[in-house]
């Protein structure tokens, strides 16, 4: 796997959310089964220009159950270590006991605008719309109420799939900075995904809640809805944070 701009950060290493998505990708083509659930450990960076090989193991294979990892790595350097549940059993049940925030439809909320000019990194291949936040530009020191934000997110060159849901379940750290007020930067320690539907849809709203900061680190969930506000799928992190540079 090349790690190519169209995939790395603003700082040229592999978004962690592509890393968990291409893991996922390559279970479910090896072991031909959906990813139910799947948790990724950051270890290091691939850099662009770096190419990353993912070790696919299949450690319990059973009638409706596979439990599988991948280890990527870049050479002898381990960069993820991905741990997953894939499967499926045909039962008729087909519900949700959450419920998607109300939040203005994609076409009434303002572009989200860039911290940096970007015109070459995955940022640049998203179409993003804040439904709940404050912009980069207006941070001001005070919190998003109830540490709370929310993106709508357009990605045309990506179709609806788990992987898909991996990479948009990154986004802990923008709501750390949301529920802060300020641009505090941070990097995922984990990323962990939970599949409920993979249904089509345009536009997905990414629901970021921030549960607590502390120690140097913080912790939240991300829910990913599509536009009629069914759930696809959840997702949790913990996240490093850093001092910004002035």
């Amino acid at each position: 796997m090349p790690i190519t701009d169209g995939i790395a950060t603003r700082h040229n290493f592999l978004f962690g959310g592509c890393g968990l998505g291409a893991a996922v990708a390559a279970m479910e083509g090896e072991c031909d089964r959906p990813v139910v659930w799947a948790t990724a450990q950051y270890l290091s960076f691939a850099m662009t220009g770096e190419v990353m090989d993912l070790d696919v193991i299949v450690a319990v294979s059973g009638k409706m159950t596979t439990q599988a990892r991948v280890v990527a790595h870049v050479g002898d350097r381990e960069i993820l270590t991905v741990n997953a549940a894939l499967g499926e059993k045909p039962l008729p049940y087909d519900e949700q006991w959450v419920t998607m925030p109300a939040v203005p439809s994609p076409g009434d909320c303002p572009l989200r605008s860039d911290l940096v000019a970007d015109g070459k990194s995955i940022m640049s291949r998203f179409d993003m719309r804040l439904a709940m936040g404050t912009p980069w530009d207006a941070f001001d020191g005070t919190p998003t109420p109830g540490a709370r934000s929310a993106l709508w997110v357009h990605t045309p060159e990506v179709e609806m799939s788990a992987a898909a849901i991996a990479i948009l379940g990154d986004y802990v750290p923008f709501g750390i900075s949301q529920a802060l007020g300020d641009w505090i930067p941070s990097n995922s320690l984990d990323n962990t995904i939970r599949v409920h539907r993979l249904e089509p849809t345009e536009w997905m709203l990414c629901d970021v809640r921030i549960d607590s900061v502390s120690r140097g680190f913080g912790h939240g969930s991300v829910y990913l809805w599509t536009e009629s506000g069914k759930l696809l799928a959840t997702a949790s992190q913990s996240a490093v944070l850093h001092r910004a540079k002035n």
